[in-house]
């Protein structure tokens, strides 16, 4: 995997979009959890700061690794470059998911009496 692959995660947390960027993206160890390591951040040269990806960066400060559950991810994009990371107000549509279970038992697998 290149260093120069950068990858846009949006997810919901609590009812906000949290838009980030890390260099390495997988389906981890974890079942059912997509694993993000290596976030990346603007850099602090310019004089003139963004105060929201201050408070995203202030909310990952320390993370290695996080674990997203698959059901909050809405998108992931492999981009050329990076952009802000920002949190912003979850803006739901009309259509609904439908439910599905992550993992269903083989058939014939029940109770046996």
């Amino acid at each position: 995997m290149s260093t120069n692959q950068i990858y846009k995660i949006l997810f919901v947390n609590q009812g906000k979009t949290y838009e980030i960027y890390a260099r390495k993206v997988s389906h981890g160890s974890l079942f059912g959890f997509i694993e993000i390591e290596d976030l990346v951040f603007g850099e602090r040269s310019s004089v003139l700061l963004d105060p929201g990806e201050e408070r995203i960066k202030s909310e990952f400060e320390g993370v290695q690794r996080s674990y997203l559950p698959l059901h909050s991810v809405l998108r992931i994009d492999e981009v050329r470059k990076q952009g802000m990371s920002k949190i912003s107000a979850y803006e739901g549509t009309n259509v609904t998911q439908f439910p599905m279970p992550l993992y269903s038992p083989p058939a014939g697998d029940g109770f046996k009496k």
